[in-house]
Protein backbone atom coordinates (compact mmCIF):
# COMPACT_ATOMS: atom_id res chain seq x y z
CA UNK A 1 0.00 0.00 0.00
CA UNK A 2 1.26 3.28 -0.91
CA UNK A 3 1.35 5.84 2.17
CA UNK A 4 3.59 8.68 0.52
CA UNK A 5 0.53 11.26 1.00
CA UNK A 6 2.90 13.98 -0.96
CA UNK A 7 2.33 11.71 -4.19
CA UNK A 8 -1.50 11.30 -3.15
CA UNK A 9 -2.13 14.93 -2.46
CA UNK A 10 -3.31 17.32 -5.35
CA UNK A 11 -0.98 20.55 -4.39
CA UNK A 12 -4.11 23.25 -5.52
CA UNK A 13 -5.44 21.86 -2.14
CA UNK A 14 -3.02 22.80 -0.27
CA UNK A 15 -3.44 26.54 -1.86
CA UNK A 16 -7.12 26.36 -0.60
CA UNK A 17 -6.23 25.25 2.43
CA UNK A 18 -3.95 28.49 2.95
CA UNK A 19 -6.55 31.03 1.54
CA UNK A 20 -8.96 29.38 3.98
CA UNK A 21 -6.94 29.14 6.82
CA UNK A 22 -5.97 33.08 6.01
CA UNK A 23 -9.96 34.52 5.60
CA UNK A 24 -11.45 31.99 8.27
CA UNK A 25 -14.74 32.01 5.91
CA UNK A 26 -15.83 30.55 2.99
CA UNK A 27 -17.25 33.18 0.98
CA UNK A 28 -14.20 35.50 1.81
CA UNK A 29 -12.39 32.49 0.32
CA UNK A 30 -13.94 32.02 -2.51
CA UNK A 31 -13.79 35.09 -3.97
CA UNK A 32 -10.00 35.05 -3.76
CA UNK A 33 -9.94 31.77 -5.51
CA UNK A 34 -12.45 32.92 -7.94
CA UNK A 35 -14.43 29.80 -7.10
CA UNK A 36 -17.72 28.67 -5.85
CA UNK A 37 -18.43 28.42 -2.03
CA UNK A 38 -19.58 24.40 -3.01
CA UNK A 39 -15.99 24.36 -4.33
CA UNK A 40 -14.43 25.01 -1.39
CA UNK A 41 -16.68 22.97 0.46
CA UNK A 42 -15.57 20.49 -1.99
CA UNK A 43 -11.98 20.56 -1.42
CA UNK A 44 -12.11 21.38 2.34
CA UNK A 45 -13.80 17.63 1.98
CA UNK A 46 -10.80 16.02 0.65
CA UNK A 47 -8.72 17.75 2.65
CA UNK A 48 -10.16 16.66 5.52
CA UNK A 49 -10.30 13.49 4.72
CA UNK A 50 -6.59 13.37 3.73
CA UNK A 51 -5.04 14.52 6.78
CA UNK A 52 -7.96 12.85 8.99
CA UNK A 53 -8.33 15.78 10.65
CA UNK A 54 -11.70 18.27 10.59
CA UNK A 55 -8.77 21.31 10.25
CA UNK A 56 -11.29 24.15 10.67
CA UNK A 57 -14.66 23.59 12.44
CA UNK A 58 -17.59 26.19 12.53
CA UNK A 59 -17.98 28.93 15.48
CA UNK A 60 -19.95 32.19 15.62
CA UNK A 61 -17.72 34.36 13.42
CA UNK A 62 -17.07 32.40 10.57
CA UNK A 63 -14.37 28.85 10.91
CA UNK A 64 -11.93 28.30 13.94
CA UNK A 65 -8.39 26.04 12.65
CA UNK A 66 -8.05 23.19 14.79
CA UNK A 67 -4.53 23.07 16.48
CA UNK A 68 -3.32 19.89 13.55
CA UNK A 69 -4.35 23.18 10.67
CA UNK A 70 -2.34 25.49 12.50
CA UNK A 71 0.98 23.36 12.44
CA UNK A 72 0.11 22.34 8.93
CA UNK A 73 0.09 25.91 7.88
CA UNK A 74 3.15 26.53 9.59
CA UNK A 75 5.18 23.92 8.12
CA UNK A 76 3.79 24.67 4.07
CA UNK A 77 3.40 28.17 3.82
CA UNK A 78 7.56 28.65 3.29
CA UNK A 79 7.47 26.02 1.14
CA UNK A 80 4.50 27.14 -1.26
CA UNK A 81 5.86 30.70 -0.64
CA UNK A 82 9.38 29.88 -2.30
CA UNK A 83 7.74 27.81 -5.08
CA UNK A 84 5.76 31.06 -5.60
CA UNK A 85 8.78 33.22 -5.74
CA UNK A 86 11.32 31.13 -8.30
CA UNK A 87 8.32 30.55 -10.24
CA UNK A 88 7.46 34.08 -10.96
CA UNK A 89 11.40 35.39 -10.81
CA UNK A 90 11.86 34.70 -14.37
CA UNK A 91 8.49 36.00 -15.61
CA UNK A 92 9.48 38.35 -18.08
CA UNK A 93 7.57 42.11 -17.63
CA UNK A 94 5.37 43.42 -20.49
CA UNK A 95 3.71 46.77 -19.33
CA UNK A 96 2.55 47.38 -22.24
CA UNK A 97 0.04 44.24 -22.00
CA UNK A 98 -0.13 44.37 -18.04
CA UNK A 99 -3.88 44.27 -17.47
CA UNK A 100 -4.17 43.54 -13.72
CA UNK A 101 -5.68 45.35 -10.91
CA UNK A 102 -2.78 47.19 -9.09
CA UNK A 103 -4.04 48.02 -5.15
CA UNK A 104 -1.53 50.33 -3.29
CA UNK A 105 -2.24 51.16 -0.01
CA UNK A 106 -0.79 54.86 1.13
CA UNK A 107 -0.41 56.56 4.11
CA UNK A 108 -1.78 60.18 4.74
CA UNK A 109 1.44 61.88 4.34
CA UNK A 110 2.06 60.36 1.10
CA UNK A 111 -1.88 59.82 -0.12
CA UNK A 112 -1.73 63.63 -0.50
CA UNK A 113 1.49 64.27 -1.94
CA UNK A 114 2.06 61.29 -4.44
CA UNK A 115 -1.51 59.70 -6.16
CA UNK A 116 -1.90 62.50 -8.81
CA UNK A 117 1.74 61.81 -9.91
CA UNK A 118 2.20 58.18 -9.48
CA UNK A 119 -1.53 57.43 -11.09
CA UNK A 120 0.16 59.91 -14.40
CA UNK A 121 3.54 57.91 -14.35
CA UNK A 122 1.72 54.11 -13.99
CA UNK A 123 -0.73 54.53 -16.60
CA UNK A 124 2.07 56.24 -18.92
CA UNK A 125 3.86 53.23 -18.69
CA UNK A 126 1.14 50.50 -18.15
CA UNK A 127 -1.81 52.32 -19.75
CA UNK A 128 -4.31 49.24 -19.11
CA UNK A 129 -3.28 48.50 -15.86
CA UNK A 130 -5.99 49.56 -13.18
CA UNK A 131 -4.97 51.54 -10.35
CA UNK A 132 -6.34 51.46 -6.89
CA UNK A 133 -4.99 53.72 -4.62
CA UNK A 134 -6.26 53.05 -0.72
CA UNK A 135 -6.08 54.93 2.09
CA UNK A 136 -3.60 53.27 4.85
CA UNK A 137 -5.84 51.53 7.64
CA UNK A 138 -5.41 49.39 10.89
CA UNK A 139 -6.09 46.23 8.42
CA UNK A 140 -4.02 47.18 5.80
CA UNK A 141 -0.83 45.26 6.66
CA UNK A 142 -3.36 42.31 7.14
CA UNK A 143 -4.44 42.52 3.94
CA UNK A 144 -1.11 42.46 2.18
CA UNK A 145 -0.16 39.61 4.15
CA UNK A 146 -3.65 37.99 2.58
CA UNK A 147 -2.66 39.23 -0.49
CA UNK A 148 -5.96 41.56 -1.10
CA UNK A 149 -3.27 44.55 -1.64
CA UNK A 150 -0.28 44.07 -3.75
CA UNK A 151 2.19 47.12 -2.15
CA UNK A 152 2.01 49.55 0.97
CA UNK A 153 3.85 52.92 1.46
CA UNK A 154 4.35 54.43 5.07
CA UNK A 155 6.57 55.16 7.76
CA UNK A 156 8.57 51.97 8.76
CA UNK A 157 6.30 50.05 10.93
CA UNK A 158 6.25 47.01 13.34
CA UNK A 159 4.87 44.27 10.69
CA UNK A 160 4.35 40.36 10.58
CA UNK A 161 7.07 38.45 9.62
CA UNK A 162 5.43 37.45 5.65
CA UNK A 163 6.21 40.95 4.87
CA UNK A 164 9.26 42.73 3.84
CA UNK A 165 9.91 46.32 4.05
CA UNK A 166 11.94 48.07 1.96
CA UNK A 167 13.73 51.73 2.19
CA UNK A 168 12.47 54.55 -0.56
CA UNK A 169 13.56 57.76 0.50
CA UNK A 170 14.61 59.49 3.84
CA UNK A 171 13.04 62.75 4.61
CA UNK A 172 13.66 65.62 7.03
CA UNK A 173 11.08 67.44 9.25
CA UNK A 174 9.25 70.51 8.60
CA UNK A 175 6.19 72.26 9.95
CA UNK A 176 2.87 73.50 8.09
CA UNK A 177 1.16 76.85 8.60
CA UNK A 178 -1.08 79.41 7.04
CA UNK A 179 0.47 82.74 5.41
CA UNK A 180 0.62 85.20 7.48
CA UNK A 181 1.13 83.11 10.53
CA UNK A 182 2.89 84.95 13.81
CA UNK A 183 5.92 82.76 12.62
CA UNK A 184 7.50 84.45 10.31
CA UNK A 185 10.90 83.40 9.86
CA UNK A 186 11.71 80.10 7.20
CA UNK A 187 13.60 78.59 9.57
CA UNK A 188 12.09 77.93 13.70
CA UNK A 189 13.05 76.25 16.78
CA UNK A 190 11.11 73.38 19.11
CA UNK A 191 11.04 76.20 21.64
CA UNK A 192 9.26 78.82 19.21
CA UNK A 193 6.40 75.97 17.49
CA UNK A 194 5.58 75.06 21.16
CA UNK A 195 3.85 77.97 21.66
CA UNK A 196 1.61 76.89 18.94
CA UNK A 197 -1.62 74.00 19.22
CA UNK A 198 -0.49 71.17 16.83
CA UNK A 199 -2.69 70.02 14.01
CA UNK A 200 -2.19 66.21 14.19
CA UNK A 201 -2.12 63.49 11.53
CA UNK A 202 -3.07 60.14 12.50
CA UNK A 203 -0.99 57.25 10.54
CA UNK A 204 -2.66 54.32 11.82
CA UNK A 205 -0.31 51.73 13.31
CA UNK A 206 2.39 54.51 13.85
CA UNK A 207 1.17 56.92 15.80
CA UNK A 208 -2.27 55.80 16.87
CA UNK A 209 -2.00 56.93 20.62
CA UNK A 210 0.61 59.32 20.55
CA UNK A 211 2.00 62.77 18.99
CA UNK A 212 5.67 62.51 17.86
CA UNK A 213 6.18 66.09 17.67
CA UNK A 214 5.13 66.45 21.00
CA UNK A 215 6.69 63.17 22.76
CA UNK A 216 9.71 65.17 21.11
CA UNK A 217 9.05 67.78 22.79
CA UNK A 218 8.23 66.79 26.28
CA UNK A 219 11.37 64.90 26.46
CA UNK A 220 13.10 68.40 26.05
CA UNK A 221 11.82 70.17 28.82
CA UNK A 222 8.75 72.15 26.32
CA UNK A 223 5.02 71.98 27.10
CA UNK A 224 2.80 71.44 23.87
CA UNK A 225 -0.59 71.37 22.99
CA UNK A 226 -2.74 69.12 20.74
CA UNK A 227 -5.70 70.70 19.29
CA UNK A 228 -6.75 68.93 16.19
CA UNK A 229 -6.29 65.56 15.00
CA UNK A 230 -7.18 63.49 11.79
CA UNK A 231 -6.35 60.70 9.47
CA UNK A 232 -7.91 62.93 6.72
CA UNK A 233 -4.90 65.62 5.22
CA UNK A 234 -7.63 67.87 4.02
CA UNK A 235 -9.36 68.36 7.22
CA UNK A 236 -5.57 69.14 9.15
CA UNK A 237 -4.55 71.39 5.94
CA UNK A 238 -8.60 73.21 6.24
CA UNK A 239 -7.65 73.64 10.03
CA UNK A 240 -4.58 74.91 9.46
CA UNK A 241 -5.68 77.52 6.96
CA UNK A 242 -8.20 78.99 9.44
CA UNK A 243 -6.20 78.71 12.34
CA UNK A 244 -2.55 79.69 14.32
CA UNK A 245 -1.86 75.81 14.42
CA UNK A 246 0.63 73.64 12.74
CA UNK A 247 1.19 70.59 10.98
CA UNK A 248 4.31 69.00 11.55
CA UNK A 249 5.19 67.30 8.28
CA UNK A 250 8.20 66.59 5.95
CA UNK A 251 10.07 68.13 3.30
CA UNK A 252 8.04 65.79 0.87
CA UNK A 253 4.67 68.40 1.18
CA UNK A 254 3.54 69.18 -1.96
CA UNK A 255 3.72 73.18 -1.33
CA UNK A 256 3.55 74.46 -4.70
CA UNK A 257 -0.65 73.14 -4.43
CA UNK A 258 -1.18 75.45 -1.60
CA UNK A 259 -0.47 78.71 -2.00
CA UNK A 260 -1.82 80.21 1.40
CA UNK A 261 0.51 77.90 3.50
CA UNK A 262 4.03 78.12 4.15
CA UNK A 263 6.60 75.31 4.90
CA UNK A 264 8.52 76.21 7.66
CA UNK A 265 12.31 74.64 8.34
CA UNK A 266 12.64 73.20 11.95
CA UNK A 267 16.43 73.70 13.30
CA UNK A 268 18.50 70.58 14.02
CA UNK A 269 15.46 68.68 12.13
CA UNK A 270 18.46 65.84 11.34
CA UNK A 271 18.69 65.41 15.12
CA UNK A 272 15.01 65.20 16.27
CA UNK A 273 12.91 63.90 12.96
CA UNK A 274 14.71 60.43 11.24
CA UNK A 275 11.93 58.46 9.07
CA UNK A 276 11.71 57.05 5.84
CA UNK A 277 8.92 56.52 4.05
CA UNK A 278 9.70 52.37 2.71
CA UNK A 279 7.86 50.15 0.80
CA UNK A 280 6.01 47.14 2.59
CA UNK A 281 4.77 43.74 0.68
CA UNK A 282 4.90 39.76 1.14
CA UNK A 283 8.12 38.16 0.97
CA UNK A 284 6.53 35.91 -2.00
CA UNK A 285 6.53 38.86 -3.98
CA UNK A 286 10.07 40.08 -3.42
CA UNK A 287 11.14 38.72 -6.64
CA UNK A 288 7.75 39.38 -8.81
CA UNK A 289 8.35 41.47 -11.41
CA UNK A 290 5.44 43.69 -11.26
CA UNK A 291 6.16 44.90 -7.12
CA UNK A 292 9.51 44.99 -8.36
CA UNK A 293 8.46 47.82 -11.27
CA UNK A 294 6.18 49.70 -8.47
CA UNK A 295 8.55 49.61 -5.81
CA UNK A 296 11.11 51.56 -8.15
CA UNK A 297 8.67 53.15 -9.81
CA UNK A 298 7.07 55.18 -6.17
CA UNK A 299 10.83 55.64 -5.71
CA UNK A 300 11.16 57.72 -8.44
CA UNK A 301 8.43 59.24 -8.14
CA UNK A 302 9.24 60.09 -4.46
CA UNK A 303 12.35 61.62 -5.60
CA UNK A 304 11.24 63.78 -8.06
CA UNK A 305 8.81 65.56 -5.48
CA UNK A 306 11.50 65.96 -2.62
CA UNK A 307 13.65 67.39 -5.40
CA UNK A 308 11.12 69.40 -6.98
CA UNK A 309 10.75 71.18 -3.41
CA UNK A 310 14.29 71.31 -2.48
CA UNK A 311 15.31 75.11 -1.83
Amino acid sequence: MNHNLYQQLDLNLLRTFLILYEELNMRRAAERLFISQPAVSQALKKLRYHFNDELFVKVSAGLEATAFADELKADIYPHLSGLESVINKNIELDLQSLNQTLEIALSPVVMACLSGSLYKAITKQAPNAKLVLTAWSSSTLEDIRKGKTLLGVNYDLKHPKELYSKRLVQLEGRAIVRQGHPLAAQTVTLAELAKYDIASMIIPGWNDNFVWLQKVMEEKGLTSRVGFRSEIMMALIDVVLHTNMFLPHSNLFPQEFYPNLRVLKIEQSHLIYNESIQSLYHIKNRNNPVQLWLSQLIKKVLEEQLLANKD
